[in-house]
Parts: C-alpha cells; structure tokens; sequence
C-alpha cells in the first residue's frame, strides 16, 4: 500500500476494519492492546454467586453471604444461650456449662443448669426466633418495614386472650398456649376480613391491624381494671414480656410448635418473595396472591402466639430483628432463618442484661427490648418519610 492509496473505515461484526480499495479487509489493529503488546487483560474479579438446589420441595437460591451470616448467627446464639446460663448467683464457668449441656460434669453442676437456668435460656432462645421469623414474614407480605405483630393486632389480641384467662377464669381448661393462638388467631382473621376488598393489600393489613390492635389494648385494660389485685398484677407482669420463673412447661409447647411452624416458613418464603414485586406481577408470575398471602398470615400468627403464651408480648423483636437480619445479609426482604436467630440473639442479650442491671432485681426482658427498639422503631419512621412510599 502506497501512501497516496486511500483508506476508509467500515463497520463488520468483528469491529471496525481497515478497508484498502482491492485489498482484503480485516480487523483493524489498536495501539497498546493486549493482542498486539502480547499480554492478556485483567478479567473482572468474580463475585459470589447464588447457587440453586434442585430437590423439590427444597429447590431454591443458596446465598453464600446469606448462608454465612446464618451460620455466624448460630455460633453467636450458642454463646449467648451458655453465657446467659453461666450467670446468677452461683456462677458457672463457660467450660462448665457446655460439658453441662451435653449432660457430663457433676451433679450440682447439671442440677443448675438443665433444671433451674436452661428452661428460662430456651424459652427467650425460642421465642426469640418465633418472633424473629414472624417479623420477617409480615414484613415481607406486606412490603413494609414497619408491618410487625406489635403493628398489626396480633400480639395484642393474643394478649387479650390470654389476659381474660388469668383475670376472669375463663381459661376453660385450654391453658395459655391455647388462649394466645386462639386470640392470636381471632384478630388475625378480623384484621384479614375487614381489609378484604376483593382482595387484600399490604396497606391495609396495616391500617385495619393498627385499628384492631387499639380495640385489643383498650379491652384488656378493662379486664386489667375488673380483675383483682393479685390477678391484675399477675397479668400485668405477663404483659411487660417476662422469662422470669419459666420452666419446660412453657418451653415444649413452644418448642414442638417451631417443629412444624419454622419449616412451613422456609418452605413459602420462595413464594412470598415474588409479592416483592408487587400483586400484578405476582400474579403473571402464575402465585396465587391471595392464598399465599393468607398462608404467610397464618404461619405468623402461629409463630407469635406461641412465642407470646410462653414469654409474653417482648416488645419490638418482631420489628427490629429481621430489619437487622436483613442488613446483615444485604437482601432486598428479610430473610425468614437469619430473622429468627437474630430474634433469639436480642432476647438472650436482652435478658442477662435484665438480669443483671440492677443488683438483686431481675427486669422484665420487655423493658430491655423496649428501651432497645424503639431507636430503632423511630429510625425507621425517619427513613419510611425520607423515602416518601410509607415502606
């Protein structure tokens, strides 16, 4: 090619070619790449991927940080359950405590522990994850970072229940696990029927869950108020959230009912996370809205009535845990497993904290958490506003 030969440009699948008239055309050379310096570009630094399991009814994506943090969560729920066995008034090394645990060491040392302290550390450990995992289902149905038990009338009307059996006698022999899941269970149907209109909406879930909750609290007042003195006061310790003086009466029931409730909510989490998307999509993604839900709804109400029978309503778990969890994971939803462990972390936490504040009084483990949690509740207010979507 001669200098006077004219040169142009044309464009082929390949890129940008050289095009010599007469002259067989090819890729066109560029100054300094890696093809003509000899050396290879960097490739971009390959981030963790999801992978999926195939093995229905199990199939689904597996998160490496996700898996991570629930595995961190359990080495830290662990250390919490033997710290908050290792503390009282005869202390127990940790070392101690764990061979305890295992049902080796000696006999005033398993006396201590498997009797008198792991009953009360299993309670607040489970029903830390009931609330946790209840949180996260609500707030994920409903698209609203503020949408918790507290909101939305169900702890409050499983404390109704539960408060008219302790104060008017009519337990009728069901006990308090059967009066919270029956309370529970009664204001979650009447907070579904009256925001039925043809079909439900997170929304309001949320406002009719906000009216029912006033209605619920305004009637175990004066039930509070009718009742005797000793009753009064055995109800109101009940409904500040309390572990004290718990036993495996009230942790096995609560432990039997996370067997069947803590796999149902794995299990439709997969379904539910396709409500993120909202109801139109949900639905041309082939989810029946409604059914599912009405499942999560029923799942939650069954994890907070137990955990609430057997601990009380422990203010602001169910709304701060799975906020945290989710954060921990950077997921767009809070994940239902780390929720709930984070739930058990807050409440073992807050009850040695309880414990151990005020020397020779043990706390009621619902003031540590409401002293925790609404910062937290608030901080959420501010970015809910901030956002301008209410959640």
């Amino acid at each position: 090619m001669t200098p006077d030969t004219p040169l142009s440009k044309t464009t082929g699948p390949d890129g940008p070619t050289d095009t010599v008239p007469g002259k067989i055309t090819g890729p066109a050379k560029t100054t300094g790449s890696a093809e003509t310096t000899g050396t290879r570009a960097p490739l971009p630094k390959a981030a963790a991927r999801p992978f999926r399991l195939a093995f229905p009814p199990l199939s689904g994506t597996l998160r490496p940080r996700q898996l991570a943090v629930s595995a961190g969560l359990v080495v830290a729920v662990f250390a919490a359950l033997c710290w908050h066995v290792s503390i009282g008034e005869y202390g127990i090394p940790l070392a101690d405590v764990a061979r305890a645990l295992t049902g080796s060491g000696d006999a005033g040392t398993l006396l201590v522990v498997q009797e008198l302290r792991l009953p009360r550390a299993m309670t607040g450990l489970l029903a830390g994850i009931a609330f946790g995992m209840s949180g996260a289902l609500l707030q994920t149905m409903t698209r609203n970072p503020l949408a918790s038990p507290d909101m939305i009338g169900l702890t409050q009307g499983a404390g109704t229940a539960v408060v008219a059996g302790i104060v008017l006698g009519w337990d009728f022999g069901l006990g308090t696990q059967a009066l919270g899941l029956f309370g529970a269970l009664a204001s979650a149907l009447i907070v579904y029927g009256l925001a039925w209109r043809r079909g439900t909406t997170g929304y309001r879930i949320i406002l009719v869950g906000i009216g029912v909750s006033w209605i619920c609290l305004s009637a175990t007042d004066y039930l509070l108020a009718r009742g005797g003195r000793f009753q009064a006061q055995a109800a109101l310790g009940w409904l500040v959230g309390n572990l004290n003086g718990r036993d495996w009466q009230q942790a096995e029931p609560l432990a039997y009912a996370l067997v069947v409730l803590v796999p149902t909510a794995l299990l439709i989490g997969r379904l539910m996370r396709t409500l993120q998307l909202g109801d139109d999509v949900a639905k041309g993604l082939g989810t029946r809205v409604q059914t599912v839900r009405l499942t999560v709804l029923l799942t939650g109400v069954g994890l907070v009535a137990f955990a609430t029978a057997a601990a009380g309503p422990v203010a602001f778990v169910a709304l701060a845990a799975p906020q945290i969890a989710q954060r921990l994971c950077r997921t767009a939803w809070p994940p239902p497993l780390a929720a709930g462990l984070t739930g058990a972390l807050v409440v073992l936490a807050s009850d040695v904290v309880a414990r151990e504040l005020i020397p020779g009084t043990e706390l009621p483990v619902g003031i540590v958490t409401g002293v925790l949690g609404a910062p937290v509740l608030l901080w959420l207010l501010i970015r809910v506003n901030r956002a301008g979507s209410g959640g």
